[in-house]
Formats: C-alpha cells, structure tokens, sequence
C-alpha cells in the first residue's frame, strides 16, 4: 500500500513526526510557504494564531498537489489558536481526499487543538485525529502514531 505523509513544520515538531514515519515506509512531502511567520515568538504567535483563527490560507512555494497512487494519506500540521496552520488550509484546498484513507497528526504546545477536528471533518468527515504534544521536545510522544 502506497503511503504518503503531507505536512507543514515551523518548530520541527513536525518534522520529527515525517522521520518516525519515514521508517514506517511513507513518502514525505514538506510543505513551505512563500512567507515565512515573524522570527519573535510573541509576533509569531500572534500572526500564525489570528489567521488560523480566519481560516486563512498560505501561498505555497512548489506544492505536488498530486495524491493519485496513494491509498493512505496522512496530514501533519501545527495547532495554531486551536485550529490547523494557514500552509495545511491551502494544502487540504488544492487536494481530492475522495476515496483515500485520510488521517491527521496534529502537533500542539499544549498538546490540544480544540477547533482543528472539526475543521477536519468538513473534508473528511471519517478522518482519525491523533495529537501530540510537541513531539520534538517530547519524543515519546510519538509512540502514539499508529495506535
């Protein structure tokens, strides 16, 4: 089964998700937007939460919105004042779920997102959600991918 692992890192939570995955034999595919968040954490913060907050999307730099040959596609994003990241709007814009086994890994600071599920459900009203709380500060927190 063709797997492939869709997501956004500003803070490398993400990331350390795509390695985990990685050994588990998915394909990675990182998305970057064109602008990046304001370096100071207040700005950032304050920046990435209030466009979440609009359901806002991000210009991608080259983004392979292709999907067709993978049975399984899971989503990573940071939870930004509750809700999924302006770079992971577009990406779930541009994308057909239609048919796919969809799922999402969501990485938080406080370890909650309290909007993104149902954010989530509008485009994949069965999607599994699993959660973690900084996986780059707090590695075992990975071990909850693939329960």
């Amino acid at each position: 089964m063709s797997k492939l692992f869709i997501y956004y890192s500003n803070t490398g939570s993400g990331d350390a998700v795509a390695s985990k995955l990685a050994t588990l034999g998915y394909e990675i595919r990182k998305v970057t937007p064109k602008k990046d968040l304001p370096k100071a954490f207040f700005f950032k913060v304050m920046s990435g939460g209030f466009l979440a907050s609009l359901n806002a999307k991000a210009k991608l730099n080259e983004f392979d919105a292709n999907i067709e040959g993978y049975e399984e596609v899971v989503i990573g994003s940071p939870i930004w004042n509750g809700r999924l990241s302006t770079p992971i709007n577009t990406v779930l814009s541009l994308l057909d779920l239609n048919g796919k086994n969809v799922s999402f890994i969501l990485y938080a600071g406080s370890g909650a997102a309290k909007a993104a599920p149902k954010q989530i459900k509008k485009f994949v009203s069965e999607a599994k959600i699993t959660i973690l709380k900084e996986p780059k500060k707090y590695p075992e927190e990975l071990e909850k991918i693939g329960e």
